[in-house]
């Protein structure tokens, strides 16, 4: 068992940061908000609404606010565009969505001058 583990661990090409913030995902002309449970350059883990699970498909377009205090600069957005790998249900009210960023930009927002 712990050698699976350790093969699980040694597959994350990059460290997680558990990070709870909000995360819209843009389905057609509808987006569909959700919270992040961690995250990192390669990926994502997030909620989403359980009814609204059956609209997330294969490929994603989805957006990350990151606050000041996590972002340790100014406010800002991260756009990606990802695949799902897995999705999980750990409630009736909530779907789990595991997804891998296949590429992103960030959007800072400037300082308000006085």
């Amino acid at each position: 068992m712990t050698g699976n583990l350790q093969s699980a661990r040694d597959r994350r090409g990059s460290q997680r940061f558990e990070v709870s913030a909000p995360l819209t995902v843009t389905i057609g002309k509808r987006e569909i908000s959700c919270f992040t449970r961690d995250l990192s350059n390669r990926g994502v883990y997030f909620y989403m609404e359980f009814a609204d699970r059956m609209l997330i498909d294969d490929e994603i377009e989805f957006q990350v606010e990151l606050p000041p205090e996590i972002a340790l600069s100014s406010h800002c957005l991260i756009r990606c565009a990802g695949r799902v790998l897995r999705t999980d249900n750990p409630s009736k009210q909530l779907t789990g969505i595991a997804a891998e960023i296949l590429h992103y930009s960030i959007e800072r927002e400037s300082a308000a001058s006085d």
